[in-house]
């Protein structure tokens, strides 16, 4: 990137994440967010709520974008670059379009995303861009002058998302008693989705068997257990699992569930598994509940030596990342040549979200893509 860090045409970024509650008295409000328009009743919620409840209610993930916000903010201040970083959650408090009200109030017109999700699929990405047509419209109905808003490409193999996690299965190798550490599996985790989402993730070209979801896993995957090769020396065998599935049990989803994969791992002879959660940018709900009680929890009944490595979190490597990300679209927007950063086989993703681009089956505007109402 230039010397010189210039952002413009943007005047402001918005890191835009999922939410989360901050007690006990707002799990079930914040599940009836997440699940507006399904009709699923309150009893089903405070069921659904239980991996909340046994953390007091509190879902790490909002403490988790304050360490963020600090730490892109400092980054950015400690390179000269001057633009304002503002947090908008989907489904808890600040909500998107309070934070996008104040954006406009603050004079900001040309706003950049950053959403908590690394890779393409509906959930991870344009349901965020749905969302902010959505609180748009609202502002618009306001009388409010409208911002024009971008959304960052997706981050999954840039090096500053890919380095933190190398290091955490290194160090979560080296970690495992040394009779079982040259010989233990990793076991790379995402969040399962149905199959039919997967299969049209990412632009129409990539639509298949898996999509582009899949596609950008595996190559993070391999990007990550080749680098791994490289430190240690051994060649660790691995494999894309999923985790935390939702929804009706006859609707297919992704496969195999991490639970399942350490009892197929143990009863092949494994003698330990390292589980890398590299579809999550925290170590939110999902990953406490998911892999460190109910995946642990399976382990230990097999009585299955496992490490669970970190997510990438507020590492100064990712905040470098956005800082990276944000000068390249704005030197695009500019005009000037740009040489995007990408590890991996796959190159850098789209800057822009095509029509057709990982579709809802109830077609609803989207910000943000070639396909928005609003330019």
């Amino acid at each position: 990137m230039p010397d010189v860090l210039d952002a413009t045409p943007y005047d402001a970024l918005l890191l835009l994440s999922f939410g989360g509650p901050e007690g006990p008295d707002d799990v079930v409000p914040f599940l009836e967010n997440v699940t507006r328009g399904r009709g699923i009743p309150k009893e089903r919620l405070k069921e659904v709520g239980r991996h909340y409840f046994l953390f007091g209610g509190v879902s790490p993930i909002n403490d988790q974008n304050r360490a963020l916000l600090d730490a892109l903010r400092k980054d950015f201040a400690e390179h000269g670059l001057d633009l304002p970083v503002y947090w908008g959650n989907r489904n808890w408090a600040p909500y998107l379009t309070d934070t996008l009200r104040q954006m406009v109030a603050d004079g900001r017109r040309r706003i950049l995303v950053l959403a908590t999700s690394a890779y393409a699929s509906y959930s991870g990405c344009r349901q965020y861009r749905e969302n902010l047509a959505d609180a748009l419209a609202t502002l618009q109905a306001e009388g409010l002058q409208l911002p024009k808003i971008d959304k960052l490409r997706h981050y999954f193999n840039h090096p500053g998302f890919v380095e933190p996690m190398i290091d955490g299965v290194v160090r979560s190798l080296a970690d495992l008693p040394e009779d079982v550490r040259d010989g233990a599996h990793i076991a790379f985790t995402t969040h399962s989705i149905p199959t039919s989402a997967a299969d049209t993730s990412g632009p129409v070209e990539e639509h298949g068997d898996g999509g582009a979801y899949v596609r950008q896993h595996l190559d993070v995957a391999q990007s990550i257990a080749d680098a791994v090769r490289e430190r240690t020396g051994v060649d660790h065998p691995w494999q894309l699992v999923y985790q935390s599935r939702s929804g009706a049990p006859h609707i297919p989803w992704l496969e195999p569930d991490i639970c399942d994969h350490l009892e197929e791992r143990h009863a092949a002879g494994a003698p330990a598994v390292v589980m890398a959660p590299i579809g999550f940018v925290s170590d939110h709900m999902e990953v406490l509940y998911d892999l460190d009680t109910e995946a642990k929890a399976k382990a230990e009944e097999l009585g299955l030596p496992v490490r669970r490595s970190a997510t990438v979190g507020a590492d100064p490597r990712f905040a470098a990342a956005v800082r990276d990300l944000v000068l390249e679209r704005a030197a695009d927007e500019r005009g000037q040549e740009v040489a995007p950063c990408a590890l991996g086989a796959l190159g850098a993703s789209h800057n822009l979200c095509p029509v057709g681009c990982c579709p809802a089956r109830a077609p609803r505007p989207a910000a943000a893509g070639a396909d928005s109402p609003y330019a």
